[in-house]
C-alpha cells in the first residue's frame, strides 16, 4: 500500500529581505517535485497554494521589524494548515516561501504529535539559526526569528500564542556557520545541538545525525525536517537571498536526505527559501526536488544522470 504524501505552498517573501522567494512553490512544481515523488510510489496530493487576505500594518516597540502583520496571519494559517494536514497523510511537504513558514508549519505539527502523545523532533538545516526574538533582531527580518518563536522563548507576545512549544533539547542544527551575538546567547543558554560546519569538518555528517536520530528512535518521536537553500553551497545553490560560503556539498547533503529516508523516522518537510529569481535556469529548484526525493527514498543507483 502506497503511503501518502502532501505538497502544500506558502509562497511568502514578508520575512525576507530580497524580493522572489513567493515564487518557490510554483518553482518546486515546474521543476517536477510531484512526479518525482510519485514515482518512487508515494501517493502524492497536491493542496495548491495557501494565501493570507490583506493586512492592516502592525506596529512593534522594535522600530527594524517590518512585515509584522502578514508575518502573523501566515502563522495562524499555516499552523491549522500543518496540523490538518498531518492529521490525513503520512509526510506533509511545506513549498516555501521564506523561513517564517517554520513559525506556522511547527507549531501546527508539535500540536498534531503532542495529540499522538509523541514529542515532535526538529532537524534543522540551515546557514543560520534563526533564533532572534522580536526585540533582538537588527535587520527586522522575521524568517530570523521561527526557531525562537516554536521553542517557546520569551518576547513574542505580538505573535499569535503558542499551543504547543518543541522541547529546546529536542532540536539539532546542522550547517549553521551565521550566528548573531543573541542567537549564540540563546544557544549556549538552552543547550541547543548545534553542528556547525567546522564540526562538520572535522566529524562528517553522520556521526552527528546518527546520534540525533538515535534520540528521536528512543524517545518515539516523530521528525520533521526543516530544510533551508543555505544549508548549500551557494556554488551549487544560488537560489537564496542570504548565501553564506562554505556549506554543504552536493555529496553530504544527498547523505543527509538518504539517511533521513533510510530511517524512517521522518513524519514532515519544510523546503524553504527558494528564490527562483536568483536561479539559474532552474538549477537550484532541481537539485532542491533530487534532494527531496532522496528522503522519500531515492538512492544512487536510480537517479539519472543530470548535469548540475
Amino acid at each position: 500500500m502506497s503511503r501518502t504524501c502532501s505538497l502544500l505552498g506558502a509562497p511568502i517573501q514578508t520575512g525576507a529581505s530580497q524580493p522572489g522567494c513567493l515564487m518557490g512553490p510554483a518553482s518546486l512544481r515546474t521543476a517536477g517535485l510531484p512526479a518525482a515523488l510519485a514515482d518512487l510510489g508515494w501517493a502524492v496530493s497536491d493542496l495548491g497554494d495557501l494565501r493570507i487576505p490583506p493586512q492592516e500594518p502592525r506596529d512593534h516597540p522594535n522600530a527594524a521589524i517590518h512585515n509584522l502583520a502578514e508575518t502573523c496571519a501566515w502563522i495562524e494559517v499555516l499552523e491549522r494548515a500543518a496540523f490538518d494536514a498531518a492529521s490525513a497523510h503520512d509526510l506533509p511537504v511545506f513549498l516555501g516561501g521564506d523561513h517564517s513558514l517554520s513559525a506556522g508549519t511547527v507549531p501546527g505539527l508539535a500540536r498534531f504529535a503532542a495529540e499522538q502523545g509523541r514529542p515532535l523532533f526538529v532537524l534543522w538545516l540551515d546557514a543560520h539559526p534563526d533564533l532572534h526574538r522580536l526585540d533582538s533582531t537588527d535587520s527586522g527580518n522575521l524568517h530570523g526569528t521561527p526557531a525562537a518563536y516554536f521553542t517557546g522563548q520569551p518576547g513574542f507576545d505580538a505573535y499569535p500564542p503558542l499551543k504547543h512549544a518543541v522541547d529546546p533539547q529536542n532540536l539539532c542544527m546542522m550547517g549553521i556557520r551565521s550566528v548573531d551575538e543573541a542567537e549564540h546567547a540563546l544557544i549556549k543558554a538552552q543547550g541547543i545541538e548545534v553542528y556547525d560546519m567546522r564540526a562538520i569538518d572535522e566529524l562528517g555528517v553522520m556521526k552527528p545525525l546518527a546520534g540525533f536520530l538515535d534520540r528521536v528512535r528512543a524517545a518515539e518521536g516523530m521528525l520533521h525536517v526543516s530544510f533551508d537553500v543555505d544549508f548549500l553551497e551557494p556554488d551549487i545553490a544560488p537560489a537564496v537571498g542570504t548565501t553564506v560560503p562554505g556549506g554543504a556539498t552536493f555529496r553530504e547533503a544527498h547523505l543527509v536526505m538518504e539517511t533521513l529516508g533510510d530511517s524512517g523516522l521522518v513524519t514532515s518537510l519544510d523546503l524553504v527559501e527558494l528564490n527562483p529569481f536568483l536561479d539559474e535556469r532552474g538549477h537550484t529548484a532541481r537539485l532542491l526536488c533530487d534532494l527531496a526525493a532522496s528522503l522519500f527514498g531515492r538512492r544512487i543507483l536510480d537517479r539519472m544522470t543530470r548535469s548540475y
